[in-house]
């Protein structure tokens, strides 16, 4: 899987959580959950436990303190899946 299609799964599962419809359109690895898209806290552990299922991997918790905006999390959703790969 690239980036790309990464970028595009993300995408359609931050879709259901953000009204900033602007935001969402232009986003890119800069793009911050909270203060780009106005995704709250608990809204953010939803958009985790989605990405995990979308993606069938495992987040623990210290990858999930990092996945703040779309390039960390892009990031750690590639690391999980080459982890999987590896098994």
């Amino acid at each position: 899987m690239d980036k790309q299609e990464i970028l595009t799964g993300l995408r359609d599962i931050i879709s259901l959580y953000t009204e900033e419809q602007d935001a969402l359109d232009h986003i890119s690895e800069q793009t911050d959950f909270i203060a780009d898209l106005k995704i709250n806290s608990a809204n953010l552990v939803d958009i985790v436990l989605d990405i995990e299922e979308k993606f069938n991997i495992n987040i623990d918790n210290e990858s999930m303190a990092k996945m703040l905006n779309v390039k960390a999390t892009v990031e750690v959703i590639e690391d999980k899946l080459a982890e999987n790969a590896g098994k």
